[in-house]
């Protein structure tokens, strides 16, 4: 799909998509930072990622037939389980088909659901540190 695989930013590695599949992306990037306005954007491991202090929080990438979401932790897949939604979950990836349109405000819990994930084990692993 893409040919290019050294980008320097994610309005790159969006431009090397096919353009219906760019407008899909933009939308999920747009949904993505707006839940998590603070965090800063980069590419990691190829593809975009959103940092907060330092810790990825999520990652986003474009496919043939979908877009998928990373990492869906135990945490994320547990409050999104009785949720009816147009998405599959498989080895923490979220799956979204490009056919279908962009769940906005459900990319933007889920964000906002890593975004608390990664706050609590940072929490978590400062508490052990502080109690040895």
């Amino acid at each position: 799909m893409m040919t290019k695989t050294n980008f320097r930013n994610v309005d790159e590695y969006i431009a090397a998509q096919p353009a219906p599949v760019q407008v899909v992306l933009e939308s999920v990037r747009s949904a993505i930072r707006t839940a998590l306005p603070d965090a800063e954007e980069v590419i990691s491991y190829k593809m975009p990622a959103y940092k907060i202090t330092g810790e990825v929080v999520l990652y986003f990438a474009g496919w043939k037939q979908h877009y998928s979401l990373y990492p869906a932790g135990e945490y994320v897949v547990a409050t999104l389980k009785n949720q009816p939604a147009p998405y599959r979950v498989n080895k923490g990836t979220i799956r979204f088909a490009l056919s279908e349109p962009v769940p906005v405000s459900l990319i933007g819990r889920i964000a906002t659901l890593r975004a608390k994930e990664v706050a609590q084990r940072k929490h978590a692993k400062k508490s052990t540190l502080r109690s040895r």
